[in-house]
């Protein structure tokens, strides 16, 4: 159990540790609270506060557990775009591999296509990453079987399609020309609000375990003391009695070495008298 309690923290302290994360630079895509079906686009700015591709794989996962939340899979992305979310940034997912999701094809975003996009890129390649938050999810599903049906919202952005060398791609918001084209939401990068309650999260997790596995050595330094006052208990308890018995022993002998000294005496008085 010990064990377990000190793998959980440096579980904790390697993914903060290992991502070195700034959150100043974080963004995330729908804007803070507002995921479509639980999932949400994290990217990382550069210098000049734009998105640029910064995660592999494993650290793309690291990252949505950093936030407090999970990597999202495919079939959660795809519910996602059905219910509006459209990005032109490339992101992992749960099952190794980049998407974007498209509601509209673009010559310059997800290869001219619609829907889910995907490119098997190789696991150290650098991209965005989809987290999925299940509490949001829950809310929103919970929000559309008691409200009006949840109203679909078209989140469009314009990047180039990065290359193979994934170099940093500069992002540009499509506008709509109409009004029957969906209203595009302006996401400027904007530092993630959450990223501080998920930071606060891992903090209280961390307090959490230490305090389990602190609460848990009292138990076994108290469990321990009581075992040995016990032990040390019947040592002495054992002492006592050997000294008893010895003791015990000790005047028997006495008292018997002073019978047969009173006999000894007795036979020589008697034999002086005859």
């Amino acid at each position: 159990m010990i064990w377990l309690c000190i793998t959980s923290l440096l579980s904790i302290t390697q993914v903060t540790s290992d991502l070195n994360i700034d959150t100043s630079r974080i963004r995330v895509f729908p804007a803070a609270n507002l995921s479509i079906a639980g999932v949400f686009q994290v990217s990382n700015l550069d210098d000049l506060n734009q998105p640029q591709y910064t995660f592999n794989a494993s650290e793309a996962r690291r990252l949505c557990s950093y936030l407090g939340v999970t990597i999202a899979s495919k079939a959660q992305v795809q519910e996602a775009l059905t219910r509006g979310l459209e990005t032109c940034r490339f992101g992992w997912i749960d099952e190794h591999f980049a998407v974007i999701p498209r509601i509209k094809a673009l010559s310059n975003c997800g290869q001219n296509q619609s829907g889910l996009v995907t490119w098997r890129a190789s696991v150290t390649q650098k991209f965005d990453v989809f987290c999925f938050n299940e509490s949001d999810a829950a809310t929103q599903l919970k929000d559309a079987t008691t409200d009006n049906p949840l109203n679909r919202r078209d989140y469009s952005r314009q990047t180039q399609f990065p290359s193979k060398t994934a170099s940093p791609t500069r992002t540009t918001h499509s506008t709509s020309s109409s009004s029957s084209t969906p209203k595009t939401i302006d996401s400027e990068a904007q530092p993630a609000r959450f990223v501080g309650s998920a930071q606060s999260s891992a903090g209280v997790k961390a307090i959490l375990i230490t305090s389990t596995c602190a609460l848990l050595l009292t138990a076994i330094i108290i469990l321990a003391y009581i075992t040995m006052s016990r032990a040390l208990s019947s040592d002495i308890k054992q002492q006592q009695e050997y000294i008893q018995t010895e003791e015990w022993t000790s005047v028997k002998d006495i008292k018997e070495t002073n019978k047969a000294a009173q006999e000894d005496e007795r036979i020589e008085v008697d034999d002086n008298e005859s």
